[in-house]
């Protein structure tokens, strides 16, 4: 067990050839130390190994094609799982595989993904001796070093054709070791793009026992700030009252109230990114009871003020070169909420969501959102779970953000 692995996400490519029986003990050893792993696989590897087996231990789908049969809205996969992970292994690479990682041949969803990725790779080459001293996998595998492709070099010996070489996969365990190396050095080092996300619902009192609020649990924005971190960017995350736990390698900081939240967000509104997406009370009490309001014969009339607009002051404060997100949710006339905001508040997104829709809205889970851009473009995203609409988000709010390096 190597705790360097623990909670890292790392793809496992496997290709057809016949040392992909060693991938299973792979994808075992990444799981027992705390590894999130997602399975790839070319359809050729299927006649070596199969999907149940590797989807078992790996607690995942095991995908194979780009555009999956009855998956609505899958076809943007590999562009999310490239955001999601920390680092992807390509073993067994075949002579094939390593051709077409080159060239960048896209025929399924392994060389799709390793197209996508922001993260480091590693491919560890495996097949009989005569093919892997060949001068085109050699110069194939030169190239990948050149892109900053680690290549794990094949042992010597007894090989599937029943010829002694070079050829071998590296053992599992030795696999295993060599990504925890890169993991460390690939760390992030916290000279990334600055991220200010805001999360949650705010409290507005109305007397010391009562206050007034909204239904956000801030999952969405606490994985926006997770993904954020992930992809080496220095995380400020302005909370609201919640109890989610504070995301590795994020600071926080935590309110209660709309007024509270406003002036927190102008005290760290120079980050390079700024991603709304609280639920900020829009109105607070006029004037909050110093003590519990008795309950009386009638109805109890309670006066409103407006809280500070902070996305408004955001848009109008903002520099030349920062990325600016809002949150719209709209239950009636949706984009024409949502378009009425992008364009009023000065914004270069907005992410619109409607909690009466299947699948969006409130609390842990998924939502499904569709993004406005300030140049005009529209993003429909299906059904998703939240860690990877927050992957999307921050996939199209380029160049702002991006993995250092």
């Amino acid at each position: 067990m190597n705790q360097k692995l623990s909670g890292k996400r790392i793809i496992v490519g496997i290709s057809g050839g016949i040392a992909a029986y060693k991938s299973v003990e792979l994808v075992r050893l990444l799981r027992k130390s705390g590894a999130e792993v997602q399975v790839l696989m070319t359809p050729d590897a299927h006649r070596f190994v199969t999907p149940l087996t590797l989807g078992t231990l790996s607690e995942r789908e095991v995908l194979t094609e780009i555009f999956p049969p009855n998956q609505t809205g899958s076809w943007t996969k590999h562009v999310h799982l490239g955001l999601w992970a920390d680092l992807m292994i390509v073993a067994p690479a075949t002579a094939n595989t390593l051709s077409k990682l080159v060239t960048g041949v896209c025929d399924s969803m392994l060389t799709a993904v390793a197209l996508s990725a922001r993260c480091p790779m590693m491919v560890c080459p495996a097949m009989d001796h005569d093919m892997y001293e060949h001068a085109s996998t050699r110069d194939n595998l030169s190239t990948l070093r050149e892109r900053g492709v680690a290549v794990m070099d094949a042992p010597e010996g007894l090989l599937a054709s029943g010829l002694t070489g070079k050829g071998r996969l590296p053992e599992p365990e030795d696999i295993a070791e060599r990504a925890a190396g890169l993991l460390a050095d690939h760390s992030p080092t916290q000279a990334g793009p600055r991220v200010l996300v805001t999360a949650g619902p705010t409290r507005e009192s109305l007397d010391p026992v009562r206050y007034i609020t909204n239904r956000s649990s801030g999952t969405m924005g606490f994985e926006i700030a997770r993904a954020a971190q992930r992809m080496g960017c220095r995380v400020t995350l302005v909370a609201g009252p919640t109890a989610l736990e504070t995301p590795e390698g994020v600071t926080r900081v935590d309110v209660e109230t709309a007024r509270e939240m406003h002036a927190a967000v102008l005290a760290h509104r120079d980050a390079d990114v700024i991603v709304m997406a609280a639920a900020v009370a829009d109105y607070e009490a006029a004037s909050v009871s110093r003590d519990k309001i008795k309950k009386a014969d009638g109805d109890l009339v309670l006066q409103l003020s407006r809280t500070p607009d902070i996305l408004r002051e955001l848009g109008a404060r903002r520099t030349d070169d920062q990325v600016l997100v809002g949150f719209a949710l709209e239950t009636r006339d949706a984009e024409k909420g949502a378009l009425k905001k992008l364009h009023g508040k000065n914004v270069d997104w907005i992410v619109l969501n409607n909690p009466t829709e299947e699948g969006a809205g409130f609390g842990p889970g998924t939502n499904k959102v569709t993004l406005y851009g300030r140049d005009g473009r529209v993003e429909p995203l299906p059904v998703m779970s939240k860690a990877d609409v927050a992957l999307a988000i921050l996939g199209f709010v380029e160049p702002g953000v991006k993995r250092p390096g």
